[in-house]
């Protein structure tokens, strides 16, 4: 076997330069898992606050497409409003009223006979 040429001194020079070496070791540690925990931190006050928009922005498309359902739905009664307007406009007339009257309600005259025809109900 050779014998090695490392000399080791081991005098308290020495002895204190490790103690300090260790030392700032353990600081570094120490800074680093500090450093760590918050960029965990960090990163969850990011996480919250974002979940939170995209949960808000969910609900504003949801809510624009009710929107848009409801303005349907409106302009739908709108129609239907109209028609039945007209409808109350048209049984003022006491002609056209005896006419829905025996066509809606097959109501008839003596001696009449009544053929139901879809389709050509009077409106």
């Amino acid at each position: 076997m050779k014998k090695s040429n490392i000399l080791q001194i081991n005098n308290d020079f020495i002895k204190n330069e490790l103690q300090k070496r260790k030392k700032n070791d353990v600081e570094n540690r120490q800074k680093t898992r500090f450093m760590g925990l918050i960029l965990v931190l960090a990163i969850f006050l990011f996480i919250l606050p974002t979940y939170n928009l995209v949960e808000s922005y969910n609900t504003l498309k949801d809510k624009e497409k009710q929107l848009v359902q409801l303005k349907e739905r409106q302009q739908e009664l709108i129609r239907q409003e109209k028609l039945e307007s007209s409808l109350v406009t048209k049984l003022k007339d006491e002609e056209y009223a005896a006419k829905y009257i025996r066509a809606k309600l097959q109501y008839s005259k003596d001696g009449e006979f009544i053929y139901n025809i879809p389709g050509l109900l009077p409106k």
